[in-house]
């Protein structure tokens, strides 16, 4: 099972060209088994280069959205398999109490927001509400679980080829848990991240910055820690930077993470990496 991270909500301030260039994209994730079978994750603006990067010969592509805020749906529109008419696209998205899934797109696909609407796009595409139970998609298994974020958002656990990914981009597991990380039974997410080889997470503050915004849905890189442990993952790639950080602050942040002596593999999520699970990262 190969990852890609084509968007991380990345660095807009960079430092210099000697820095590890985080990038600029919103969340965009690919996953791909060893059938060949794609999935998406989020489709932030870099969906649109993992758009491109497709083969027009692929026939089917799944996108999971863990939420509708625009910086992990803005990218749709530009997605190139949704103009290939041989194609077949898959949305999967959180439920709301009061509108369908459809009709929560089609306020940003449609004037004055996007001039094509959805039901305009050349290939066919098919909408589901993420799903509650274990679901077989392209010989993935997917589960999606309500997680801590304003809006109806959800995390997603991805197993194929014998290895796991937790995708948990927008997340404040600290604020519903009486003594985070103490108590995996009541923290949002565990059961998404419980044992996985990957976690992906939500890592946008520092601690002095995270004390000033509780309750605003997301995590500092601290906590992102904390929580990994708390799961007993294999790898931590921190996700979902403040773009107001530069290149050297990321460094510094990722730096001090692993300076908490944890036994977790942690990296910070840039812009063009490859994992395979198992194998490490890839230029």
């Amino acid at each position: 099972m190969i990852v890609r991270l084509w968007g991380t909500r990345g660095s807009l301030a960079s430092s210099g060209p000697e820095t590890a260039g985080y990038g600029g994209n919103t969340a965009a994730v690919e996953i791909v088994n060893a059938d060949g079978a794609i999935l998406a994750l989020d489709a932030g603006t870099g969906i649109r280069q993992l758009g491109a990067a497709i083969d027009p010969s692929v026939e089917r592509v799944d996108i999971l959205l863990t939420h509708l805020h625009m910086d992990h749906i803005q990218g749709l529109g530009f997605f190139a398999p949704f103009f290939r008419p041989t194609g077949e696209i898959h949305v999967w998205g959180p439920a709301s109490a009061t509108m369908d899934l459809r009709t929560r797109l089609t306020r940003y696909l449609s004037p004055p927001l996007f001039p094509v609407r959805l039901r305009d796009l050349d290939a066919r595409v098919v909408l589901h509400d993420a799903p509650d139970e274990p679901v077989s998609i392209g010989g993935f298994e997917v589960v999606a679980q309500h997680v801590i974020h304003p809006g109806p958002t959800v995390g997603y656990r991805i197993s194929a080829d014998g290895a796991s990914v937790a995708y948990l981009p927008d997340h404040e597991p600290a604020l519903g848990a009486l003594r985070f990380p103490e108590e995996p039974r009541w923290t949002s997410g565990f059961d998404v991240a419980s044992g996985v080889d990957l976690l992906i997470h939500d890592g946008q503050y520092s601690d002095d910055e995270r004390a000033g915004r509780i309750g605003w849905g997301h995590s500092s890189v601290s906590e992102a820690v904390a929580f990994a442990e708390l799961a007993r993952v294999r790898r931590l790639i921190l996700f979902h930077h403040d773009p107001s950080h530069s290149d050297a602050v990321l460094d510094g942040l990722t730096e001090a993470a692993r300076a908490r002596g944890t036994s977790i593999e942690v990296v910070a999520g840039r812009e063009g990496a490859r994992y395979d699970l198992g194998t490490g990262v890839h230029a």
